[in-house]
């Protein structure tokens, strides 16, 4: 037996009010599926970075000690 086949055999045994409960309910889950399947279908392309767009924004007067070890890191050297 077939899962259609399933559903339809209990959808019988419902009354008539349920059973537009049911093809409401079905009719959603359908709209969604096919929602998901739109968005999935419409990739949305990368933006390319450009290179050099943060050119000059990382400039800063570095100090004379800059390579100097730190003095945190004096009882480990």
């Amino acid at each position: 037996m077939t899962i259609e086949a399933a559903i339809l055999k209990n959808v019988e045994k419902l009354p008539d009010v349920v059973k537009k409960a049911v093809l409401l309910y079905t009719e959603f889950l359908a709209s969604q599926y096919a929602k998901e399947e739109l968005e999935k279908a419409q990739v949305k392309p990368e933006k390319k970075r450009l290179a050099g767009s943060l050119k000059g924004t990382f400039v800063l007067p570095l100090p004379e000690d800059f390579d100097e070890p730190l003095d945190d890191f004096k009882d480990y050297m």
